[in-house]
């Protein structure tokens, strides 16, 4: 017996695509990781090309599917990992506190979501190893977000190893697409209602026309 319409996808209420995104080392698979499984390893290992994990999570009384896409920041795989840019619906530029090279390329990877990603892609930066001693401290809190200010987004400082504001950034993202998604339905529904009603006008109007025509 066929599975009636909508089994599939009762797990969930909204399907949102993330993609974390910046320089290679700076933390991204270990934020997934923190995030998705709840793990920390110290072990780095570079990403070939593009990963991804899945985790679902309540917000606001609806179940929301995270779909979230960790890319490699090597420039060989620059081309790869392009190609998710379009499908994203929310991107996180991450970068290293301690590495300010890191910080400096988020520039270059806001140029590279301009180029490939929808114009109404939403943004988070992060700026991630903050349990890091302040000693090895290459880039101020003031100065990430002064930069996410500059771009008018959020802005949170993270660690993965102790779980520092880790479920925040994806909870906060999670949150504004969501909205933005609804906010894109409920302008759609009257603009619909809008055209129905000036179509049964005309249509009336036409009617009208024809019947007179036709009785004169």
């Amino acid at each position: 017996m066929a599975a009636p319409p909508g089994r599939a996808r009762s797990d969930y209420d909204v399907l949102i695509k993330l993609l974390l995104i910046g320089d290679s080392g700076v933390g991204k698979s270990c934020l997934l990781l923190r995030f998705s499984d709840g793990s920390f390893t110290t072990s780095f290992i570079t990403t070939i090309g593009i990963d991804f994990k899945i985790r679902t999570i309540e917000l606001d009384g609806k179940r929301i599917k995270l779909q979230i896409w960790d890319t490699a920041g090597q420039e060989r795989f620059r081309t790869i990992t392009t190609a998710y840019y379009r499908g994203a619906m929310g991107i996180l530029l991450v970068y290293d506190v301690t590495d300010e090279s890191s910080f400096n390329n988020i520039r270059n990877w806001i140029r590279n979501i301009e180029q490939h990603a929808s114009d109404n892609v939403n943004k988070i930066l992060v700026g991630n190893k903050a349990d890091m001693d302040e000693s090895k401290r290459a880039v101020p809190t003031s100065k990430g977000q002064a930069l996410a200010d500059e771009y008018g987004i959020k802005f949170f400082e993270t660690s993965a190893k102790t779980n520092l504001n880790v479920e925040e950034v994806f909870f906060s993202i999670a949150r504004d697409i969501k909205q933005r998604l609804e906010e894109s339905d409920n302008k759609a529904e009257p603009t619909g209602l809008k055209i129905s009603q000036q179509d049964h006008v005309a249509n009336t109007g036409a009617a009208a026309q024809k019947s007179s025509c036709c009785g004169s």
